[in-house]
């Protein structure tokens, strides 16, 4: 891995804390790793080390948090079923999330939990700071609701099983190769498909493969929603039998307009996306021209060898001293 463009623009790394946590919990927990004063360890060390290899990948300028508000959710305020059916988390991975912030924030990283909301709204505030300030954004998240914000200056790292090395890094080109959807559209493919994972049921009759041949023929959920507005869907439905005949298919046209202009299709849609789109305002508390504020690289070497070392793993705090406290093996490729 390297810096993702140019070595004009600095690089803003927005890292999915709870999304990290929870996949090296179940990754990790055979291991049973315990800190210095006998805590539950595993989530923890697997995701510092996981930045830390990030980092010295990537060689970014300043590192954001984004962690999820456990007290409220203005989504299920909204929503009282949302993520409902989700198995309950084991004590062990609670514990772990309710230390990550502190953890973070004693190394001197910067990190964010926004008051009702999650660590998904730290992704898309991360990526419009980034695009007002100039600079690039990697994503570093398992949540495919990341993709949404998707640029030419915003890339999203996609954990996978393989971990980071093996994890894709998803630009526009990428996304549309995978889901056959342009990065600006994937917000509304999302609404329109549902989410299960969130209990967001999509627009019946419009399925993962619909959606996206939906986007492709008419190029806006705008332009859909304005021709059935003035002209009952006509062109779209015109549009979707050439896209269909393209690709050898049969006509679909008729179909998908009339599942679109069913009672309560357009209400489901807005719904969803107003669930799933983040929020892109708010404060992350990055000062780039103040050395030494949270989030700045490099980080002071005594907190990283003193935060670090007590999670009892001696090739961690090698490789944090490292990466943290100096430049990383990939700064002198930028």
């Amino acid at each position: 891995m390297s810096h993702p463009d140019d070595d004009t623009r600095q690089l803003l790394l927005v890292v999915d804390a709870p999304s990290l946590l929870h996949r090296n919990h179940h990754a990790r927990a055979h291991t049973r790793a315990l800190d210095r004063a006998g805590r539950p360890v595993w989530a923890l060390h697997g995701m510092l080390r996981q930045i830390i290899e990030s980092i010295d990948g990537f060689a970014p300028d300043a590192v954001i948090f984004g962690l999820d508000d456990r007290t409220a959710s203005v989504r299920r305020d909204a929503y009282p079923d949302y993520k409902a059916g989700r198995a309950e988390k084991h004590p062990e991975l609670v514990d772990q999330l309710e230390r990550a912030g502190a953890l973070l924030d004693a190394l001197g990283l910067a990190t964010l939990t926004p008051p009702g909301l999650e660590a998904d709204d730290v992704n898309a505030s991360g990526a419009a700071w980034a695009e007002r300030h100039g600079w690039d954004c990697v994503i570093i998240t398992s949540d495919r609701d990341a993709f949404a914000h998707i640029s030419d200056h915003t890339k999203v790292l996609r954990l996978i099983d393989g971990g980071i090395n093996g994890s894709p890094l998803l630009d526009p080109r990428r996304l549309h190769t995978m889901y056959g959807v342009a990065a600006e559209n994937y917000l509304a493919y999302a609404a329109l498909r549902g989410d299960a994972s969130d209990n967001l049921p999509g627009v019946p009759g419009i399925g993962e493969k619909t959606a996206a041949a939906l986007l492709d023929a008419a190029g806006s959920m705008q332009a859909v929603w304005a021709d059935i507005d003035h002209d009952e869907g006509r062109t779209v439905a015109a549009a979707l039998d050439d896209w269909s005949l393209e690709q050898g298919g049969r006509r679909l046209g008729a179909r998908v307009v009339r599942h679109l202009t069913a009672h309560g299709a357009r209400e489901r849609y807005d719904f969803n996306v107003s669930m799933m789109r983040g929020h892109e305002d708010l404060d992350l508390g990055l000062a780039p021209d103040v050395p030494g504020t949270p989030g700045l690289l490099p980080l002071d070497i005594d907190r990283v060898s003193r935060v670090v070392g007590f999670l009892g793993v001696e090739a961690t705090t090698a490789l944090a001293l490292r990466v943290l406290t100096g430049d990383p093996a990939s700064a002198s490729r930028r």
